[in-house]
This record gives structure tokens, C-alpha cells and sequence, in this order.
């Protein structure tokens, strides 16, 4: 067989381009913690895995740990691969989110893993704090096992929503519209903050207590490379509002019907619990108003 190799070479120089562009995305995500990433608390309990590629965090009795961005930002999507600690972990919570508290303001999105009780769904609680001001609760069972193996947890925050993904799946939606002059929006910079810790105080009011013949508590995480507009902690940056950020462009304004089928069916199958729905709620954006889609 005659192959004509005229019209082969193009259609392999294009394989090689799509390889090459392919590997150099797959490298710079896969970075070491140290480029974007230091300790913030709990250093002895810190492990450096597959060259920093890998960090896995411990709790015990006297001390947890956690690390943070060495940048603040003002936009972005955020997004850590984790496998959280397996046993019997209840009262042990494993968080990945965007703070800051700086002066008198005290914003935070977060993710926070509650523990894990045999035989009992795990829980996913997200929350917003807005200038200090929290009690925004939303938690979902997860459908699968997050102990067994890594997972994305993703956060879109922009001048027009912000969007908590697991995988490719939105779980929850906070958009910025103009009742949010009443009761504010995230606009100033943020680290980004990953921890493991001891919230037995927190938890069913006390009453969980963590099983300490379990321990140490373990955490994994991957993917340090960050997706975000990098700003002066005091002076936001303007240009994090650029369209020259692909997270600011108009694709990610609103989610996408194909989402928008994935967040329902979240919202139907996996939700227990809401604040807006919960007993003597009293924040505004929850009477008559919907911020959340």
C-alpha cells in the first residue's frame, strides 16, 4: 500500500501540536505546592508527596494544619483536587475556601467536608459570608465516595455569580444582582485556604465527638496551579474584571442549560439542607427574592 505523504505530514504535525499544547497545560496545572502555596498553620503536619505535586494534611488530638495562597485575588476559578480523610472522621472537617480578614471585613466561600459516620452518606456544606455575616448553610449529600479516590471542588467567583462545582457539577449558584446592595457581594481580595481540623464543638452541638483512636486524620490534595487575577490585598485590581480573564467573559455569566439539568437534579436528589429554607430564617435575600437561580 502506497501511503501519499504530502497529506499525512499536516494531519501528524497537527497531532504533535495538540500533544504538545496538551502536555504543557497538563504540566503547568500540575505544579508543586511551593510555586503558589505556603504554610499557614500546623507545619509539622504537613507531607510533601510525588515532589510537592501532592500534599496530604493530618489531624491528631493537638494539632491540625492547613496552607494558604501566597497571593491574594479578585477573581477567578478556584479548584483543588481532594481525597478526604476514611474511617470513622465525624467531627474532623476537611475545608477548601477563598477569606479574607483584613480590617473589618470578613468574606469567605467555602467548601467544608463535616466527616464521614459507617454506613452514612457523606456530607458537603457550603457556605457564603459576606462582610462578616454568615449562617448561608447549604449542605448536599455527596453521590459518591470521596474517601476512595480525588475529586474536584470548584469555585467560579466573578462580578456576576459565584458557582460551588464538584467535578463538573454545580451544587450551588449565588448571583450578584441588585438586591445584593443590601446585602453585599464578595468584591474585595482573597487567598485561597485549604485546612483540616478538629470541629467537634461544631458539630450536632456538640455532641459528635471525634474518635481519636482513629488518627491521624488524613487529607490528600493535588492541583496547585491557580486560575485567578492576582490583586494588591487592599486595592483591588480593576483589571480582575477584564474579559481578558476567561472566567469574566459572558459564557460564564449564567450556567449553561446542560448545568443548569446537573444543578436541578442536585438540588432535587441530594439537598438536605438549605438556609433559605430553614427554621425562623430572617435573611433578606431569602423573602421574595432568589440569588441562588
Amino acid at each position: 500500500m502506497c501511503i501519499n505523504m504530502m497529506s499525512f505530514l499536516p494531519k501528524m504535525m497537527i497531532v504533535l501540536i495538540f500533544f504538545e499544547m496538551f502536555f504543557n497545560v497538563a504540566t503547568s496545572q500540575n505544579e508543586s505546592i511551593h510555586i503558589n502555596y505556603e504554610v499557614s498553620w500546623g507545619r509539622d503536619h504537613i507531607s510533601y508527596l510525588k515532589g510537592g505535586q501532592e500534599v496530604q494534611l493530618s489531624l491528631e488530638r493537638f494539632s491540625g494544619c492547613g496552607f494558604m495562597s501566597k497571593a491574594y485575588y479578585g477573581s477567578g476559578f478556584f479548584r483543588m483536587m481532594i481525597k478526604v480523610p476514611p474511617k470513622d472522621s465525624a467531627g474532623v472537617v476537611t475545608a477548601f475556601y477563598l477569606h479574607r480578614d483584613i480590617g473589618d471585613v470578613h468574606d469567605e466561600l467555602d467548601f467544608e467536608f463535616l466527616g464521614n459516620r459507617p454506613g452514612k452518606k457523606i456530607k458537603l456544606q457550603t457556605n457564603v459570608i459576606i462582610n462578616g455575616i454568615g449562617g448561608r448553610e447549604q449542605g448536599i449529600y455527596l453521590w459518591f465516595d470521596p474517601t476512595a479516590d480525588f475529586h474536584e471542588y470548584r469555585i467560579l467567583w466573578n462580578q456576576h455569580q459565584i458557582v460551588f462545582f464538584v467535578d463538573d457539577t454545580p451544587i450551588r449558584i449565588f448571583k450578584n444582582d441588585n438586591y445584593t446592595s443590601v446585602i453585599g457581594y464578595p468584591s474585595l481580595p482573597m487567598q485561597v485556604h485549604i485546612s483540616i481540623w478538629n470541629a467537634s464543638w461544631a458539630t450536632d452541638g456538640g455532641k459528635t465527638k471525634i474518635i481519636w483512636s482513629h488518627s491521624p486524620f488524613q487529607a490528600h490534595f493535588q492541583y496547585f496551579h491557580i486560575d485567578g487575577c492576582p490583586s494588591d490585598q487592599n486595592i483591588p485590581n480593576q483589571d480582575c474584571y477584564s474579559t481578558k480573564y476567561r472566567w469574566n467573559i459572558e459564557k460564564y455569566w449564567q450556567i449553561n442549560p446542560r448545568q443548569k439539568k446537573k444543578y436541578d437534579n442536585v438540588r432535587k436528589k441530594y439537598l438536605y439542607y438549605d438556609y433559605c429554607t430553614g427554621k425562623g430564617v430572617t435573611r433578606p435575600e431569602c423573602v421574595g427574592h432568589n440569588l441562588t437561580i
